[in-house]
């Protein structure tokens, strides 16, 4: 069994390190915050990374098969609801419902 010095150091080190790791995004970001280029993303990336999973979700889906309608409902769902309220979280609770009840129940095999 370690010492008790030995055990308090490694402590030390692993609070040390803790609390580098933690401090650091915000010393590395602060800089970044003034960027005209990350001001850009920042406006223009929410809808990219959606676009992204969109087509991540919707990749294998057969569009021959009737499958695909759940998730074609709850895709027109959450973007109906979307451009009607403009509430994300409204969006997404709606689409996943429309997707679960019609993937348990109407289209269920």
């Amino acid at each position: 069994m370690p010492d008790t010095g030995h055990a308090i150091a490694a402590v030390l080190v692993a609070a040390a390190v803790t609390f580098g790791l933690r401090a650091l995004p915000f010393a590395v970001l602060t800089p970044l915050r003034a960027s005209g280029t990350v001001q850009y993303l920042s406006t223009r990336m929410p809808a990219g990374v959606m676009v992204i999973l969109v087509a991540y979700c919707l990749r294998d889906l057969p569009l021959t098969d009737t499958r695909a309608l759940a998730p074609a409902a709850a895709l027109a769902v959450t973007v109906a609801l979307h451009l009607w309220r403009r509430n994300a979280l409204l969006s997404i609770l709606g689409g996943t419902a429309v997707h679960v009840i019609l993937a348990s129940t109407v289209f269920a095999r």
